[in-house]
């Protein structure tokens, strides 16, 4: 029996209050962050390995069926307009295309040979890092295609939620956050979800910072796409260089990022 489809610890939740269900719920997430703190040296590894080829150019994949796959997407389309990356630096697939993105494709994640085909269209490479994301490790679409990048030398690693998982054994790096059983027994929706969004966050927010996108403690390189982000990156310039707020939105303005306006102010 896999720790995610394991039965859950709540009972009779078709009786219970909304209060009762809402504490039962905050009460498993709770276990999310302590389950992921036992594996910071595994997912310091990973990142790390990922680290050495995006610094040498290589571009970073997520791959991933139903929800593991879109919150592959979601941290990968988040990347650019945060971080100021294009677009095709760090990439999310999902089993069964786009329209997966919204509604689940039937059987999607039971062709072994897809994931690859679908790495493929992207002319991956051993220059690129792949991580394969299955709550529980045995999505046919992740395993299929990890099993094809190590054939092809192509540097992979796994998230899963259970211990010893099929696609653990089969990347390079492997990160498995065991959170035990879900709240409505097997949604891994829930928090195995929950700590697949955390070590997503945590390893692309952490790659960002190491490859230069961030300076102290912001983000230098971000897409001026509303006002609010006009207004923090003013602010930042601010706070960088001691100038005042118009001067700061004017440079902001005319050179497009945080890096660029500091940069021109340094030189004055």
């Amino acid at each position: 029996m896999l720790t995610t489809e394991s039965t859950s610890n709540h009972e009779d939740l078709d009786q219970k209050t909304t209060l009762e269900l809402l504490q039962g719920m905050n009460k498993e997430d709770k276990s999310v962050p302590i389950a992921i703190e036992k594996e910071l040296d595994s997912i310091q590894t990973l990142i790390d390995a990922a680290f050495v080829k995006m610094s040498n150019g290589g571009r970073l994949f997520y791959l991933g069926s139903g929800t593991s796959g879109r919150l592959g997407i979601v941290d990968a389309s988040e990347c650019p307009p945060t971080y100021g990356v294009p677009h095709g630096l760090v990439v999310g697939i999902i089993a069964g295309g786009d329209p997966a993105i919204r509604k689940a494709v039937e059987n999607a994640e039971d062709d072994p040979l897809q994931g690859w085909y679908d790495l493929q269209e992207h002319s991956i490479s051993k220059r690129d890092f792949v991580i394969g994301i299955s709550a529980s490790g045995t999505a046919p679409y992740v395993i299929g295609a990890l099993e094809q990048c190590i054939k092809n030398k192509v540097p992979c690693g796994a998230i899963a939620c259970n211990i010893d998982s099929q696609i653990g054994q089969i990347a390079d790096y492997t990160i498995e956050v065991v959170v035990g059983p879900e709240f409505v027994t097997g949604s891994t929706r829930m928090k195995s979800g929950t700590a697949q969004k955390l070590l997503l966050n945590m390893i692309s927010t952490s790659l960002m910072i190491k490859l230069g996108h961030v300076k102290g403690n912001s983000m230098i390189d971000m897409q001026l796409s509303n006002k609010k982000l006009v207004i923090r990156g003013t602010r930042m310039i601010m706070e960088q260089t001691g100038i005042d707020e118009d001067t700061a939105r004017d440079l902001l303005l005319k050179h497009g990022s945080v890096r660029l306006a500091v940069q021109q102010i340094q030189a004055w």
